[in-house]
């Protein structure tokens, strides 16, 4: 198979669909590789460094676009590149189409095969290509928030870790699921004082547990939220349902009711957003505020780490990818069910179910059934 890697035009997107390591396992299966010059810089892999990997190196993304018949991303295409796309044609990369219905119908209209990474599943239920980013996005989550909580940055003055005699900041994780949990190590690693709120009691023991009841668990009710929400210095969500849109956990009044200077970060923005006054954000204008209150809210975090998060994402890809290329998308998808439940869009139709309903469109009739209601510990839609 003719597989595309095209070099990423969002907004400081540094990241690239597959790496010369990648490239070469699958040019060994006998499959060719094509991908745009330049499009590995971000990571630090050279044109040269894809030559001898295997790959031919394409002058520009045209190219690309029109010779392959496998395009892997790692961000959903640019409305620059929807036209692009041509019927028959297999999209794998990640999608959030619940927050975007220009590019579903953009997806629609080009009659291609769009398979979405935060989509597939494992046979345990668990997201396996949304999973390294959300472990990154986790993390940078504390470390931007920390960031903005400094004066210089519009912040209110808070040390996270704080210093003996002054107590360290308060941080509210909303979802304790793969992202809110590296936040939460992260947070409580910087000696700050940290608030974990999920649904799932058994998550929030395994939380006590790991951290001998140094974080303060709760269950998620309304009450427990604002109360929360009031006292944070930094605010972090990270809730996730597969497919559709965030639930909006932290209404207007909440982020009102914190202190002047307080730092939301809203992982979950990929899908909408879990904050009332999240709107998307890119990283060259991350922030802006809200009644006083810093908001972070960049869709891409784990870009900004470029090399970490390519890395981990191609060690999760590559099978996919390897086995999309040696069956094709139907036989893939009919013997794999985890990554059928990847599928978004087959020939001008949604055909999950989640992403539908979000969109409000109904669902084509699936060949393999929905995945199940995840549990809260699903990681937070991050890519």
């Amino acid at each position: 198979m003719r597989i595309g890697v095209p070099r990423e035009i969002k907004v400081h997107e540094y990241r690239v669909g597959l790496v010369p390591a990648a490239v070469r396992e699958l040019c060994s299966g006998g499959h060719e590789v094509l991908v745009q010059s330049g499009a590995g810089a971000g990571v630090g892999c050279s044109d040269e460094d894809y030559r001898q990997a295997g790959a031919r190196i394409a002058p520009d993304a045209a190219l690309v676009w029109a010779d392959a018949q496998l395009i892997v991303k790692v961000k959903e295409p640019q409305p620059s590149e929807y036209a692009s796309l041509r019927a028959g044609q297999v999209l794998f990369t990640y999608l959030h189409l619940a927050a975007d219905p220009a590019q579903a119908e953009a997806l629609c209209r080009s009659q291609c095969v769009a398979i979405a990474y935060e989509t597939v599943t494992a046979e345990d239920g668990s997201l396996p290509l949304l999973t390294p980013m959300s472990e990154v996005a986790g993390r940078m989550s504390v470390q931007v928030g920390a960031g903005y909580l400094q004066k210089s940055m519009g912040g209110s003055g808070v040390l996270l870790g704080g210093v003996p005699g002054v107590p360290p900041a308060r941080v509210v994780v909303i979802g304790a699921g793969v992202a809110g949990s590296h936040a939460i190590e992260m947070a409580h690693g910087l000696r700050a004082e940290v608030t974990a709120i999920d649904r799932s009691i058994a998550q929030l023991r395994r939380l006590d547990a790991q951290f001998h009841g140094t974080v303060r668990t709760q269950f998620s009710t309304l009450d427990a939220i604002e109360r929360a929400v009031r006292d944070a210095d930094l605010l972090i969500g990270a809730v996730l349902l597969p497919g559709a849109s965030a639930p909006k956990l932290v209404s207007e009044a909440m982020i009102r009711s914190m202190r002047p200077g307080s730092v939301a970060v809203d992982i979950a923005i990929d899908q909408g957003g879990c904050f009332e006054t999240s709107r998307p954000t890119t990283h060259a204008a991350p922030t802006y505020s809200v009644d006083g209150v810093i908001h972070y809210c960049v869709t891409n975090m784990p870009g900004a780490v470029p090399r970490t998060s390519t890395l981990a994402l191609n060690h999760a890809t590559l099978a996919y990818v390897r086995s999309l290329a040696e069956r094709g998308w139907e036989r893939a998808t009919r013997e794999s069910p985890g990554l059928a439940a990847g599928l978004n869009v087959v020939h001008g139709r949604i055909v999950h179910a989640a992403v539908a309903r979000s969109l409000g469109a109904p669902a084509a009739l699936q060949r393999t059934p929905t995945p199940s209601t995840p549990t809260p510990s699903t990681p937070a839609p991050v890519s």
